[in-house]
């Protein structure tokens, strides 16, 4: 079911104004908090706030319940608009406890029953419809009141690796000159730009039929995580088992890639016909288009999917605190192990880290980022908005990157968790991680450090779908979790902790973006890495 732009704008100033009437003000000092998934909805909510100059301050359950109490009382919110009545339910018994006593009014999404609507009451929280906001923005409707470029436009909390997540602070202008800089980019490719203005559809929330909605759908565009790409080629390469099919897909896959060298981007070749049409009708077969970011991706994989799905593939680079994207690889581009070149909307340099022995003169160095998407700090947080932002507005990213030839950017290495072991040596154990993690049995791994001790430990999760094939060439056998624990896999590495169960954002071990959650991770395997310190004594 499609929402014409009409019917949307509508919607959005009728919210917007139900808003209002309920009490919120058209100013960059009102704060409307959104607790949903992504869904028309939001993007509703989202519209109805930038009309009348408020400020959206998305909110997640895969912070927890801490973060989210934090993120309200940190930025005074009064109104909520949630997606599912489970959620009020959650909210109200944090209000509960006195946890978050601004709060004033939910405004749910899905139908929900009276006794949740009684509940509020009994607790002084006015539980609305979404729909009943709008009616009542229908009746009592206000003209928009549009913001200016420099008004706050979203507080965007990061997910932050330690400690409390940190509210970066957007504006409009931020987020149009970025949009604008990227569309810059693309447009190089037509058929791409013109897609950009036709339509957005939304999954049906369970991430389980993804494929379904896909297919469905047949999106044009699809940015998506390395992870999700990783996971599609762990798939593919187990049908290639016999040395024919193995043969066949390489000299298909490089037939393809010859093609993309010389500027052609198809999916109708007869390698496409005969070989990679099934995988492409994963994706709805209409693809022109995959942006991928959040995470470094293998050079490797992004050439085999250029070759499999006969789009164009780009690579980002960013964070929150530049908006979004600061790099991006040319459409066309088809090198890889790179990020591309400054986007139009900002200006990069990097700057020495002597202690990690890296210096501009030899064009490697911390990147930083000065141009209109960098963000206005952190939201009631000078101290670590002056970490992030130095008095000429560079933005400090705590990313390593090198020039290359071709002038774009490559991020080689980490400086925000770098740490400094007992001999004086400087340690990126996330440089560390992607080594391993480069190894066929290896699903994570988390390395850790202290500046009391002279070596490094790491907890390591094996890949449950090759484990069992390693163990049963070795000559071991048992369950999963049995080989986790058999000391051959690790005999020889004795600071090394097998783990059997992933790291996930449901258990609290990864942020959304799938980063490591460092403090949690030290606190989950406190023991352990205590034990495995105690083992070299």
């Amino acid at each position: 079911q499609w929402l014409s732009y009409q019917q949307v704008l509508d919607r959005a100033e009728y919210l917007g104004s139900g808003l209002l009437y309920k009490g919120c003000k058209p100013s960059s000092d009102q704060f409307i908090g959104i607790f949903a998934q992504n869904r028309p909805e939001w993007i509703i909510s989202e519209l109805a706030c930038y009309t009348y100059s408020m400020v959206v301050v998305p909110l997640y359950d895969t912070l927890g319940a801490e973060a989210i109490v934090y993120i309200v009382n940190k930025a005074d919110i009064s109104t909520v608009i949630c997606d599912k009545p489970e959620k009020a339910e959650s909210i109200l018994e944090i209000y509960k406890q006195g946890k978050m006593p601004q709060l004033k009014t939910i405004i749910l999404m899905d139908l929900f029953d009276d006794s949740l609507k009684e509940k509020g009451v009994t607790l002084g929280i006015e539980i609305l419809h979404f729909q009943a906001v709008e009616a009542l923005g229908r009746e009592n409707y206000s003209k928009p009141i549009p913001p200016k470029p420099d008004d706050l436009c979203v507080v965007c909390f990061t997910s932050g690796t330690t400690g409390n997540p940190k509210g970066a602070l957007l504006t409009h202008g931020n987020v149009v000159s970025n949009t604008a800089a990227f569309l810059k980019v693309i447009e190089v490719s037509c058929n791409v730009f013109l897609t950009v203005v036709r339509r957005v559809g939304f999954f049906q929330g369970d991430i389980k039929l993804l494929v379904d909605d896909m297919k469905a759908l047949k999106p044009t565009i699809f940015p998506v995580v390395p992870r999700v790409l990783n996971r599609i080629y762990d798939k593919v390469k187990p049908l290639t088992q016999t040395r024919f099919k193995r043969l066949l897909l390489n000299v298909a896959v490089n037939r393809k890639l010859a093609e993309v060298k010389q500027g052609i981007i198809r999916n109708n070749s007869i390698w496409d016909k005969l070989i990679f049409s099934k995988f492409q009708q994963v994706t709805g077969g209409k693809l022109n288009l995959i942006l991928t970011g959040a995470a470094p991706i293998s050079p490797s994989i992004l050439m085999f999917f250029r070759g499999v799905f006969g789009c164009h593939i780009v690579e980002a680079y960013g964070q929150t605190e530049c908006t979004a994207g600061c790099t991006v690889t040319m459409p066309g581009d088809w090198n890889a192990g790179y990020v591309g070149p400054p986007l139009p909307c900002n200006i990069i340099k990097l700057e020495d880290v002597p202690e990690m022995n890296y210096f501009a003169s030899d064009n490697t160095g911390e990147v930083c980022i000065k141009g209109t998407n960098v963000f206005k700090g952190y939201l009631k947080d000078p101290e670590k908005t002056a970490e992030a932002l130095d008095n000429d507005g560079w933005l400090h990213t705590g990313d390593i990157g090198k020039w290359m030839p071709n002038n774009t950017l490559k991020i080689i290495d980490r400086k925000k968790n770098i740490f400094k072991l007992s001999q004086g040596e400087y340690i990126a154990p996330e440089k560390i991680e992607n080594v391993y993690t480069r190894g066929p049995s290896v699903a994570q791994v988390f390395v850790h450090g202290d500046s009391l001790q002279s070596f490094l430990v790491g907890i390591v999760v094996p890949d449950e779908e090759t484990l069992p094939a390693l163990a049963e060439n070795l000559g071991v056998k048992g369950s999963f979790e049995d080989l986790c624990k058999n000391s051959y896999f690790f005999h020889q590495v004795k600071y090394i902790y097998l783990h059997s169960e992933l790291f996930t954002v449901e258990n609290g071990l990864l942020t959304p973006t799938l980063k490591s959650r460092r403090t949690d991770l030290v606190k989950c395997f406190r023991s352990q890495i205590d034990a495995l310190y105690a083992s070299d004594m």
